[in-house]
């Protein structure tokens, strides 16, 4: 009796996320197109969607057009009924947001990081969370953090983030304690990659991605069949240290001639004496000519460890996110250069690459949409 009620219930809980998982695809949808959609049959249907309108998840918005018969009522996610918390962690400042359930970020709080501390990074995690959880917009339903360096999401700890002091932090664990709350940890790059992929440039639902992430770290995003591989020890993307260059800059990581020394944002403002981003981009503009070496140096470099993703993956399709875009044309050309001619030309012909729409965002919104790729549990108050 008990299997067949558990299988019955993870039977409904199917059903109920499919049909979820078909009304969030779409702005509006009918009753009759999400079962022709999902395969289940229309009471099937029409039982789950009374489940969703009883819990203020879906609403109904009005009639779609009759191919024959009556007008059929359309049905649309309620996108305020549920917030989420997302955290990018990966910047020179922490920044948090409060997401509704279509993405679009309701409060933003930011703090700058003024040291390498690791106790006084989690202390402002902290303070921003307490913040976030504080204003008026509830039920905040999870919690999901996007952080630099190695993450075992699994496990929800940070295993090792080289610039925030972090070693096998068990972030999730110290996070639910808090502020009893579930809590999704992954890496920033792949969280990045979650959000262009779901609220970026249009994806389809099967399609695979790498998105870059060139920040002060590098790191990479890997979708596969629309599903975020992050390897057999979560690391997978991470290219900021691979070794470039044979007897290179020393790396934070400890390392020399890393990825990260060469084609970073860090690596720029250190190669023209510096101290922003933003000194550099002016100077650019204004056409330094050492300015213009560093970026297309950066750039190839960034293009040649590419050319190394390509001719292992063959994923034809590669975003760029981070504050290096920010150099436009000129950078993403000597990416692209670079790219093409270190790898196998066939193969590079056919790969697209191109600039993300959703800088910082890319990676808070990744976070807060990761809680949900899987399992959309914890937007019900009970199990229905």
């Amino acid at each position: 009796m008990t299997t067949k009620k558990a299988t019955h219930q993870q039977t409904k809980q199917h059903n109920r996320d499919l049909v979820l998982q078909t009304i969030f695809a779409h702005d509006s949808i009918s009753r009759a197109e999400v079962a022709r959609v999902t395969h289940l049959t229309r009471t099937t249907v029409s039982d789950v969607v009374n489940g969703l309108l009883t819990e203020g998840l879906v609403e109904e918005v009005g009639h779609g057009e009759s191919i024959g018969g009556k007008n059929p009522i359309l049905l649309s996610i309620v996108a305020d009924s549920r917030y989420l918390i997302g955290l990018n962690l990966a910047q020179d400042k922490f920044i948090g947001a409060v997401v509704n359930l279509r993405g679009e970020i309701k409060e933003l709080v930011e703090a700058p990081v003024h040291d390498d501390n690791g106790e006084n990074a989690l202390q402002l995690v902290y303070k921003i969370l307490d913040q976030l959880t504080e204003k008026k917009l509830k039920p905040i339903v999870g919690i999901g953090v996007g952080t630099p360096g190695l993450v075992n999401t699994r496990e929800g700890v940070v295993v090792n983030a080289v610039n925030l002091e972090w070693q096998d932090l068990p972030l999730s664990q110290l996070l639910d304690k808090k502020y009893k709350l579930p809590v999704l940890v992954v890496n920033d790059s792949q969280a990045a990659a979650i959000g262009e992929y779901v609220y970026g440039s249009d994806h389809a639902p099967d399609e695979n991605l790498v998105v870059v992430n060139v920040i002060h770290g590098i790191g990479a995003g890997i979708l596969i069949n629309g599903r975020l591989f992050q390897g057999d020890g979560g690391g997978a993307g991470e290219i900021g240290h691979v070794v470039v260059q044979e007897n290179g800059e020393l790396c934070r990581c400890g390392q020399r001639g890393c990825l990260e020394t060469l084609a970073s944002a860090r690596a720029v403002e250190k190669q023209m004496e510096m101290n922003s981003l933003e000194e550099v981009f002016l100077a650019f503009q204004e056409g330094d000519p050492k300015a213009k070496t560093v970026i297309a140096k950066a750039g190839f470099y960034l293009g040649s460890s590419l050319s190394n993703l390509i001719g292992t993956l063959n994923i034809q399709k590669i975003v760029l996110t981070g504050d290096m875009t920010r150099f436009g044309e000129e950078w993403l050309n000597a990416v692209s250069s670079a790219m093409r001619t270190g790898a196998f030309r066939r193969m590079t012909e056919s790969t697209k690459l191109e600039i993300g729409k959703l800088d910082y965002r890319a990676c808070i919104l990744g976070a807060s949409a990761f809680l949900l790729l899987d399992d959309y549990s914890l937007l019900f108050n009970e199990e229905n």
